[in-house]
């Protein structure tokens, strides 16, 4: 992805991702990927299904080194420091979390429960009362259900919770994959607004999104994925919706296109 020139006496970027290719056994899902964000970036990887959007995901937060088959190459650096060899759980510790597809909640648990589940590490013990509160004052549902088994509540209000769990970590990079998969139109726009709310504070974000109005209307900045590999990448605004939708559906002339 391209990048502004960079100062040899700067800060590293939050995210550098360098030539990166991940595959489930024999299979290549994604092909020398390279993306680079500085703090408060918001990248939306748009794509269909199939496109390597949760993969990328998945390398970014260490469940591709979790298992006998998946594996990747290439360079992952987050402030400074390679993470492509780290497990998940070390991810977390550095400061990235993940609401995950499908929000893959602890079904018979209680709102609070799975909130603090978020604040397992060390490190966030010490302030887990006050990011709780913190999370009740951005969800006030929750903090009315915090004893509630999430498996009595809506789509929407898990996809609450998943935030809400991965906000405890305080993560200094927060991924959303397909974030309204699933949900109302009304319950979209809700989430969309609080979504809006962690990015004005500051946290630099990458959202996964099929709904293509919905990521450009979020995004700094955007990426399209076909087939694991980017085809386009730019800017809302400098790039035509009729372009983008091109490469989203495979018909965009052009391998890459953007800034």
């Amino acid at each position: 992805m391209s990048t502004s020139a960079t100062d040899p006496a700067a800060a590293p970027p939050v995210l550098r991702v360098s030539g990166l290719s991940a595959y489930y056994g024999e299979m290549r899902a994604i092909y020398d990927m390279s993306i680079e964000l500085q703090p408060g970036d918001v990248l939306a990887i748009i794509g269909a299904n199939g496109a390597g959007k949760s993969t990328f995901l998945r390398s970014l937060t260490g469940l591709m080194n979790h298992g006998a088959r998946s594996r990747t190459q290439g360079r992952i650096e987050f402030l400074g420091s390679r993470i492509d060899g780290l497990t998940p759980e070390q991810v977390v510790d550095a400061g990235i979390a993940l609401v995950p597809e499908g929000r893959r909640l602890f079904s018979r648990m209680t709102v609070e429960d799975n909130l603090m589940a978020g604040a397992y590490l060390p490190r966030c013990r010490p302030a887990l009362s006050l990011k709780l509160d913190e999370i009740y004052a951005m969800f006030p549902r929750l903090g009315e259900r915090r004893r509630q088994v999430v498996s009595q509540m809506s789509g929407g209000e898990q996809q609450m919770v998943s935030i809400g769990r991965a906000l405890m970590s305080s993560p200094r990079l927060l991924a959303f994959d397909e974030l309204s998969l699933g949900l109302s139109p009304a319950m979209v726009d809700e989430i969309y607004n609080k979504l809006g709310q962690i990015i004005q504070a500051g946290t630099t974000s990458i959202i996964v999104e099929q709904d293509l109005k919905r990521a450009l209307s979020a995004c700094t900045r955007f990426c399209v994925m076909l087939e694991g590999t980017i085809v386009l990448e730019g800017r809302p605004g400098e790039t035509s919706e009729a372009d983008i939708a091109a490469a989203y559906f495979g018909s965009e002339p052009e391998a890459s296109h953007g800034q």
